[in-house]
């Protein structure tokens, strides 16, 4: 048995780097994504990061059973190990960032340093975190969403999490919902959920950042308000092709834009999702996180989590002690 086991998460925004015990997370340290540089300045960093928090929970870095990896994709195959070709880090999908990245070797990379690593999906491992200590405990039938830098989902069926070819089950942001050209996704779509509503793109055709956005509508701004009504429209329609398609009991909704303002979209989110084809709809559910934005942290902990730490861990909820990540 390992005494100590890290976590990765890796995400369009920032880094976070954890370290964790028998009785629980012992050190985090975080930073903002790297964006320029070397192809493989981004498992570098994170690997650098790792150690920062290895030294300051007083861990040695060779004590680390294994390391457990939340990463936003999608991922490629590069030489049979997986690689990042995610348009919300890498400049050659995404023209705006200083960088040419086509495929940056993540796993290639950490497994320079670290000899035990299991990558997931950012969704997948939140997903895993939700159903081990979250909102949806060994729920067999549920979906984990962000809407956040991007949106994500993590699919759980019949109590099997599903990974797909590549790892990619649950990119149906990309799903294809509108014919309006002028929501460009970082992936080249136009009018796909990503496009029409992530943080990344929701207030650019009010030529507004998404915070300023938001803030107008609470404030009563007509346009403003109307807007971000429609992205909550666009929302439950994704929710509501996805459930047609996995016939899924609960969605556990987390990601910045919820965090903050999904008491008061909820309804609209719930109303597009069972306005369409009862039959499929009743009964479905909509859950706020339980794990907040430490989320994808302790999903990547608990990618690689002892069995025998999970109970005892329910019980105290060590990850309470972590303070809250800003955003």
């Amino acid at each position: 048995m390992p005494s100590h086991v890290g976590g990765i998460d890796i995400g369009g925004t920032k880094v976070a780097a954890i370290v964790a015990g028998e009785s629980g997370p012992l050190a985090r340290r975080v930073m903002p994504t790297p964006k320029s540089g070397p192809i493989d300045t981004l498992p570098e960093q994170a690997i650098a990061l790792l150690r920062q928090a290895c030294q300051d929970a007083g861990v040695a870095e060779s004590d680390l059973g294994m390391v457990g990896v939340s990463s936003c994709g999608p991922f490629v195959k590069d030489g049979g190990l997986i690689g990042l070709a995610t348009p919300n880090i890498c400049g050659a999908h995404s023209p705006g960032l200083p960088n040419d990245w086509e495929v940056i070797p993540l796993e290639a990379g950490l497994r320079r340093h670290l000899p035990a690593v299991r990558i997931e999906n950012d969704c997948v491992a939140a997903l895993v975190a939700e159903r081990t200590f979250g909102a949806v405990v060994d729920e067999p039938d549920c979906v984990y969403v962000t809407w956040s830098t991007g949106i994500g989902f993590g699919f759980c069926v019949d109590g099997h999490v599903l990974r797909g070819k590549n790892g990619n089950a649950g990119h149906a942001g990309h799903m294809l919902i509108s014919e309006r050209q002028d929501a460009i996704c970082g992936c080249g779509n136009r009018g796909d959920v990503e496009g029409l509503i992530a943080g990344r793109n929701l207030g650019d055709r009010l030529g507004m950042p998404t915070a300023e956005l938001f803030a107008a509508a609470r404030a009563g701004d007509a346009a403003a308000l109307a807007h971000v009504h429609e992205a909550a429209r666009w929302f439950g329609r994704a929710l509501y092709d996805v459930t047609t398609c996995l016939d899924t009991r609960q969605f556990v909704i987390g990601g910045s834009v919820w965090l903050h303002h999904g008491e008061w979209l909820a309804p609209l989110v719930s109303e597009e999702i069972r306005r369409h084809f009862p039959a499929l709809t009743d009964g479905v559910e909509l859950r706020m996180t339980k794990l907040g934005n430490l989320v994808a942290d302790l999903g990547a902990l608990c990618l690689v989590l002892p069995d025998d730490w999970i109970s005892a861990w329910r019980g105290t909820q060590p990850w309470s002690r972590l303070a809250p990540l800003p955003g």
